[in-house]
């Protein structure tokens, strides 16, 4: 079994569900979600981003945390010899810019986050974000619901890019996407990002030439179809056997 197969058998169909829903099936915890949490702290606001805008840079200053409300934001680590690698591509409902709460003080960004798509979000002041914690620790737990859904993530993002081989890295990539923004279908699951070949290409460390014959081959092999740059997987399972 491959990481594509191991990928998505370990997190799928039970990863396809909103990241807060841990929340609300806990007993421990009241109806509030992140999003009730975040935009109800004091200096907090909503923004919206263009597809393909910076939302931070390496080095900035951290001073706030972010809530995805609508969306997808990719997060890469640009290294010395100039390539950039991503992280993780986050979804509706996942928190990220933590680091200035762990750290307790003013640091410095170590990510370059962009709008993968249009993105509907909510900031907060760090600041607010620690005072609301030592307030009410019901609010740590779920920030900590929030965290650890963008550590798996990162995980995942992760193991695809293991892979050296660009045909498993790229299926690999699209079972990560059927799982966190796939919508099932009659003819399988769809992929609810409208994907350029270029914006895959840069997700995965590819190049847009690359990416449209591998894209070229699923789709004649019957196992993707690509409609208006909504890609569908027909079946995810038989697509991850593919490589393995």
């Amino acid at each position: 079994m491959n990481g594509a197969t191991r990928g998505f058998s370990r997190y799928a169909p039970q990863g396809m569900v909103p990241s807060d829903a841990s929340a609300q099936n806990n007993p421990f915890l009241d109806n509030r979600t992140l999003v009730d949490v975040i935009s109800s702290l004091d200096g907090s606001n909503t923004e919206l981003i263009d597809r393909a805008k910076t939302i931070f840079f390496p080095g900035d200053p951290a001073e706030r945390v972010y809530l995805i409300k609508r969306g997808a934001v990719r997060l890469s680590r640009v290294y010395e010899s100039g390539e950039e690698i991503t992280v993780a591509m986050l979804r509706e409902n996942s928190l990220f810019g933590v680091l200035s709460l762990l750290t307790g003080h003013r640091s410095d960004r170590f990510y370059h986050a962009v709008a993968f798509t249009r993105v509907d979000m909510i900031t907060a002041p760090a600041a607010s974000v620690r005072q609301a914690i030592e307030n009410d620790p019901q609010v740590g737990l779920l920030l900590l619901q929030g965290l650890s859904s963008r550590i798996l993530q990162t995980e995942t993002m992760i193991e695809t890019l293991t892979h050296r081989d660009m045909s498993s890295r790229l299926v690999s990539f699209l079972l990560v996407l059927c799982r966190d923004f796939g919508v099932p279908g009659e003819k399988g699951i769809t992929i609810d990002l409208r994907l350029s070949h270029q914006s895959i290409a840069e997700a995965i460390g590819s190049t847009r030439v690359t990416i449209t014959r591998l894209l070229g081959e699923l789709k004649n092999s019957g196992l993707v179809q690509i409609d208006r740059k909504k890609i569908t997987v027909l079946d995810p399972i038989v697509l991850s056997k593919r490589f393995s």
